[in-house]
């Protein structure tokens, strides 16, 4: 998609518009009789309606109205990792939140993206498929369009986008393992999670990478993925995040929380095909492997 404008080549003969739509890309009956009844939906380039039969080749382009986001623009630097006319990946900062807070109303990644939106013509909206906590670094992708951000919304609640992270732990951990164990926030007015038995199903699968001095740099691949599900998993065996003051120590050697994204794999919205996106560990994560080895 270019924008606004979704476009799909057909790969099979003797199908309807409304057969592609709904089975191919999954649009909901509502939402193709609407495009219809607004003119959106166009064969070849011309407009066409749901029971127009359509052949190996054609191609069929839906037209979605353009959109002012609600983020105010703002010139923050953004590191760009991946970028489409579907999707935008970008390697957030520490001590970066991801969208406006009451403390933070115009200093996030999603002012900064509404920024490059803005700056290129992008006339869309700013659609977060996930969030990393402030103190967390690392990929965090962005839908371009409405029907980019349901596809992928779709895979992360089905658990199919699989998200590996670099953290380095307190103490020494080897071997691999799974963490099963649900997660709650017992007390509503506190952000703090723990392991509990009312809590919602959770699983954290980790791997030692590299002993450190009384650390341990870890491999994990979230199954599951639920606020704070790192942080609370490794707490709960016995390894807190190093500098995670929230359910850990603060540390001398790094002013947050040792925890990075490194890779996402996903299926692509529009093409289907599988993409990997990965980002390097930053530098203050990189300073206390180099420092311990």
């Amino acid at each position: 998609m270019f924008n606004n404008i979704l476009k799909y080549t057909i790969q099979e003969n003797d199908k309807t518009v409304k057969t592609i739509l709904m089975e191919k890309l999954n649009f909901s009956r509502r939402l193709s009789k609407k495009l219809e009844r607004m003119g959106k939906i166009f064969l070849n380039g011309k407009p066409v309606k749901l029971n127009k039969s359509i052949f190996k080749g054609d191609v069929l382009s839906i037209e979605f109205d353009e959109e002012e986001d609600e983020y105010e623009a703002v010139d923050i630097p953004i590191d760009i990792i991946y970028e489409d006319d579907d999707l935008l990946v970008v390697n957030k900062q520490a001590h970066m939140v991801v969208h406006p807070t009451r403390s933070h109303r115009d200093d996030t990644v999603a002012n900064g993206v509404a920024y490059y939106f803005r700056k290129n013509n992008i006339n869309r909206k700013v659609r977060f498929i996930n969030r990393l906590d402030m103190n967390t670094s690392g990929l965090v992708l962005i839908a371009k369009n409405p029907y980019a951000h349901n596809q992928l919304a779709e895979q992360m609640k089905s658990n199919t986008v699989e998200k590996y992270y670099y953290a380095i732990v307190e103490g020494i951990l080897e071997g691999e393992g799974t963490i099963k164990a649900p997660i709650a926030r017992l007390n509503p007015d506190d952000i703090i999670r723990q392991v509990h038995p009312s809590g919602k199903e959770c699983i954290t699968e980790y791997k030692s990478e590299k002993l450190l001095n009384n650390m341990t740099l870890v491999k994990l691949k979230l199954i599951t993925g639920r606020t704070h599900q790192i942080r609370v998993h490794l707490k709960h065996i016995g390894h807190p995040l190093v500098g995670d003051v929230l359910y850990g120590n603060p540390s001398l050697l790094i002013d947050r929380q040792a925890l990075h994204c490194y890779e996402m794999k996903f299926k692509h919205p529009v093409t289907n095909k599988e993409l990997t996106i990965t980002c390097p560990i930053p530098e203050d994560m990189k300073k206390i492997i180099e420092n311990k080895e």
